[in-house]
């Protein structure tokens, strides 16, 4: 059964999400769509646990969320110039960007695509987390994969009740997930 660490005690629940990532868990955490999943992403063992949890195939690749621009670098290859304009316009905020990935990132990231989804979150909780992790988080949604995402803490724990830790943050007021827009080129 997961930990529940309310929000109310921001850095103490911010320092448990920040052990329990480092350890290879799986955090459920509120996003500016619905609840993420946010794990490790160079870490095989902790992509591993989440695609078990959330029964997703492994041919999909996960989306990263980051702490800020400058750890778009650390998995693309290139920022092309229609991403910059795309990236100045709607981040952060939830505009999901397909770029090309890094050559060394982790398969299971890009699924064999040579591309990685990235996306700066404007929601503090993710955000500070990956910040203060010094890297990008996974940010796939909570849910079973097919499913509907999760928009509370309780529905996180009905769907996914061996999730390692949930960050309740309350409901998540989004009614549609972020839009992801493919760019390769000009």
């Amino acid at each position: 059964m997961a930990k529940v660490v309310k929000l109310e005690d921001f850095e103490a629940a911010v320092a448990e999400a920040l052990r329990v990532i480092a350890g290879g868990g799986v955090v459920a955490l509120p996003t500016e769509t619905f609840y993420g999943l946010a794990a490790d992403p160079f870490q095989e063992k902790a992509l591993k646990r989440l695609y078990r949890l959330k029964k997703r195939p492994e041919e999909k690749p996960i989306l990263l969320l980051l702490g800020d621009e400058a750890q778009l670098f650390q998995v693309v290859k290139e920022v092309p110039p229609l991403a910059r304009k795309l990236m100045r316009r709607f981040w952060p905020g939830p505009l999901t960007l397909v770029l090309p990935a890094r050559e060394r990132l982790p398969l299971y990231l890009t699924a064999g695509t040579g591309k990685v989804a990235v996306r700066l979150t404007s929601h503090p909780v993710p955000r500070l987390l990956a910040q203060k992790y010094g890297r990008p988080l996974t940010g796939t949604s909570a849910n079973l994969s097919g499913r509907p995402p999760a928009t509370t803490p309780n529905e996180v724990l009905a769907m996914l009740p061996e999730v390692d830790l949930v960050l309740a943050g309350g409901s998540c007021a989004a009614r549609a997930p972020s839009t992801i827009v493919l760019v390769t080129r000009e």
